[in-house]
């Protein structure tokens, strides 16, 4: 019996290391989201300093382990057996729920779902133990913590308000001190404002610490904690005359310090709050191991029967266990690539400007934003004009308020909004924890920056509903989160209660089959996406540059149309529905990536290095024409699966030989066409041209002889229909290849002088 609970322990430390990985991707947006969005400095340095910070806010977290042994519910009342089922069903649902969220790349609080995990566990186990000893279900409320539950829920509802709305207006008032162009402002005013802002972290640092640490004597905790005020005030002096001196003695960049103190003060909080959700569990479990262990060698105690009083003392964690958490989630931030979607999220909803929106509007976003441009429009009219234009003034940005080389993406916002960001949610989180406040790291950090998003005017009327949207979505997640935690946990505690070891097996199969598999969707959508990046905004475009990039685009959608074309004219032949419903997929792929392209044509042709208005409409109406492609092909897609969804008639053999036919006379041009382009080779355009042309007599001749059979023998409208309809829109699509290559073909000559 011994072995057996030693390998079960040894499978929740298992656990807990596939919940640190899949808890780091997800709250990597907490640390990362500012020094990344603003480029303050190189990634690697970035990760180097939040590693740092992890590593300390490790061995800060034993303190903190409280919550997962007796925070939720009472411990004293579970016997041993018990408590393992509640631990094992809390991890699994964790894991799952987390990697779950990484994969949408939506960043959720680790808090909140493993509060509601144990919760739900911990109340199904209750329900079942009374209903074995017929108590009546009145007396759950003695197995639970419900005021603890209660106020940790109640205390991260408030701070998600609290963020936003400190965020939007601290936001507000810093941009109208500082306004864009802050650059010469801060030789006279960046040592006050770093002042302020380097001993809001200091504070923060040292609360946080002195909060957690275990090792440090009582006397020193109790002077930091007694001298709070002298501490916050010299950290005050200190980091304003040192801010002062870096800026005008070292030349250094203020706002950067901070970002980067900053970050390493957020990786601290992160690592001392949120360890617990990861390995507090298993610690825990660890912990009431080793008390039933001694319990059973001393007297033989069944697990069944031993009570878990010893999990409601003071109960410390090993340094060495804290210190190897730490290198789990350090190594997991550098190589995670769910980390990096997940903080893109934030980075995305949070930028400044216009661009490629991730989330759909919705009706309760549509509806925000338009009462609030009604009350933004009220709210003007009380203003005089001059106050109105002093305020715009100091929220109109130029480019140059944005530090970025060619090469390299433009920051989603600039490091004042960055600096503003971590000092916010550095004083938030300090406030909270001084105050013993519960609240969720991710929501505030997460709250906060879209909170000075808003107040930085960073979601204009271009953008609005659908930032909005994407912070609903986000939001709704969170309260998806409590719920989805609360009901697994419960259900997977029932089934190993009632199927034992046999299903502790079966579910650990399922939880790592749905791992790997949404390990292997993620692999595909970041190479869909690597394939499909697009061009750098920010940069000049020449018209060479114009030139391959259309020739680019050309040569993707060509490939796709003719690929597809040849897979849905085989399917129909077979009339193989399955095979006929991945064409549909690849066909909206295709409409995807038009989209995407035509999304771009603003910031394209203002990034023109020339105001050549030729060279504009050139790369607009090449789209429109891959556009045209990509209709003619759709309306044969769905066609074609319709018909055969509804089980009509196959087309006859000769009819799919005819269609073939063409396709294949398709191929042998596209195919050149394609060489030409991507070897930018383009003096058998002419010739190319002359080879479509034989395909559209081609066609015109078997759209005759389908008139023909009509008269003769065909009685078959829905085959008639279908036929005519594909050799319609293939004409189409070849009169349109033809155009599109007849403008290539004029502008190839002005094109070549670039080159």
């Amino acid at each position: 019996m011994e072995t057996l609970y030693i390998s079960l322990i040894v499978l929740l430390f298992f656990l807990a290391i596939a919940d640190l990985v899949v808890g780091v991707s997800n709250d990597a947006v907490n640390f990362l989201n500012s020094a990344i969005g603003s480029k303050a400095v190189p990634m690697r340095t970035i990760l180097i300093v939040a590693g740092l910070g992890i590593l300390a806010g490790a061995v800060f977290s034993s303190g903190l382990m409280e919550v997962a042994r007796k925070g939720i519910f009472n411990p004293e009342l579970f016997f041993f057996d018990e408590i393992i089922i509640i631990f094992l069903a809390v991890l699994i649902t964790d894991i799952l729920l987390l990697d779950f969220f990484n994969s949408l790349g939506i960043p959720t609080s680790t808090t909140v779902s493993v509060v509601f995990e144990l919760l739900g566990a911990a109340v199904v186990i209750s329900l079942l133990k009374l209903y074995e000893t017929g108590e009546g279900f009145a007396s759950l409320e003695q197995f639970i913590n419900v005021q603890k539950a209660s106020e940790i829920s109640l205390g991260i509802l408030i701070s998600v308000f609290v963020a936003f709305i400190v965020g939007a207006a601290v936001q507000f008032v810093s941009r109208l001190v500082f306004s864009f162009d802050y650059h010469r402002k801060l030789k006279y005013i960046g040592g006050l404002y770093g002042g302020i802002s380097l001993s809001a972290i200091t504070y923060f640092i040292l609360l946080k610490g002195t909060n957690s640490i275990t090792f440090l004597d009582q006397n020193i905790i109790e002077q930091v904690l007694e001298n709070k005020i002298w501490i916050l005030s010299l950290s005050f002096v200190f980091w304003t005359l040192m801010s002062q001196l870096l800026i005008q003695v070292f030349k250094c960049h203020i706002l950067k310090v901070i970002v980067v103190i900053g970050t390493f003060a957020l990786a601290l909080a992160f690592a001392g709050n949120d360890l617990v959700n990861f390995i507090g569990v298993s610690i825990a479990a660890w912990q009431s191991f080793l008390l039933w262990q001694e319990a059973f060698l001393a007297s033989g105690v069944l697990p069944s029967e031993f009570l878990m009083d010893g999990l409601s003392g003071e109960v410390q964690t090993p340094v060495f266990l804290l210190v190897t958490a730490g290198a789990i989630m350090v190594v997991t931030l550098w190589f995670s690539s769910k980390a990096q979607y997940v903080v893109q999220t934030g980075v995305n909803l949070g930028r400044q400007g216009e661009g490629q929106e991730r989330f759909q509007p919705n009706a309760l976003s549509r509806t925000v934003v338009r009462y609030s441009v009604f009350v933004g429009q009220t709210f003007s009219q009380v203003l005089s004009e001059p106050i109105q234009d002093k305020i715009n003034s100091r929220f109109s940005y130029p480019e140059k308020a944005f530090e970025y080389k060619k090469g390299v993406a433009k920051p989603a916002f600039d490091l004042l909004r960055a600096s503003v960001n971590l000092v916010l949610a550095s004083i938030l989180i300090t406030l909270a924890t001084s105050y013993t406040l519960p609240l969720s790291t991710t929501y505030v950090t997460f709250m906060v920056a879209m909170g000075t998003s808003f107040g930085d005017r960073a979601w204009g009327r271009e953008s609005a509903v659908y930032r909005v949207a994407g912070v609903f979505n986000v939001i709704g997640s969170w309260i998806a989160t409590a719920a989805i935690a609360f009901t697994a946990a419960g259900l997977l505690s029932l089934v190993i209660w009632f199927g034992s070891y046999y299903a502790i097996g079966v579910l650990l199969l399922i939880a790592l089959f749905s791992i790997v598999r949404s390990a292997i969707r993620h692999s595909k959508r970041a190479k869909y996406e690597r394939e499909h990046k697009k061009f750098n905004k920010t940069d000049i475009i020449t018209i060479n540059e114009m030139t391959k990039e259309s020739s680019e685009n050309i040569v993707k959608i060509i490939s796709g149309v003719n690929d597809l074309l040849l897979d849905v004219v085989n399917n129909l032949g077979y009339h193989d529905l399955s095979r006929l419903k991945k064409s549909l997929k690849t066909q909206e792929e295709l409409e995807l990536t038009i989209d995407e392209l035509k999304d771009n044509i603003f910031y394209y042709i203002k990034s023109l290095e020339d105001t050549n208005v030729e060279a504009s409409k050139f790369y607009v109406l090449t789209l429109d024409y891959l556009q045209d492609m990509v209709q003619s092909l759709a309306y044969i897609t769905r066609s074609s699966h319709t018909h055969v969804s509804n089980n009509h008639k196959n087309l006859k053999f000769s009819q799919i030989r005819d269609l073939k036919s063409v396709q294949r006379d398709l191929d042998e041009v596209y195919g050149e066409l394609v060489k030409a382009f991507q070897s930018s080779e383009f003096d058998s355009i002419e010739q190319l041209i002359t080879d479509e042309k034989k395909v559209l007599d081609k066609i015109s001749d078997l759209l005759q002889k389908q008139i023909d059979r009509i008269r003769d023998t065909e009685n078959s409208p829905k085959n008639s229909k279908l036929y005519f309809g594909i050799l319609l829109e293939t004409k189409n699509l070849t009169k349109t290849s033809i155009a599109l290559l007849e403008l290539f073909k004029e502008y190839y000559e002005e094109a070549r002088q670039e080159f």
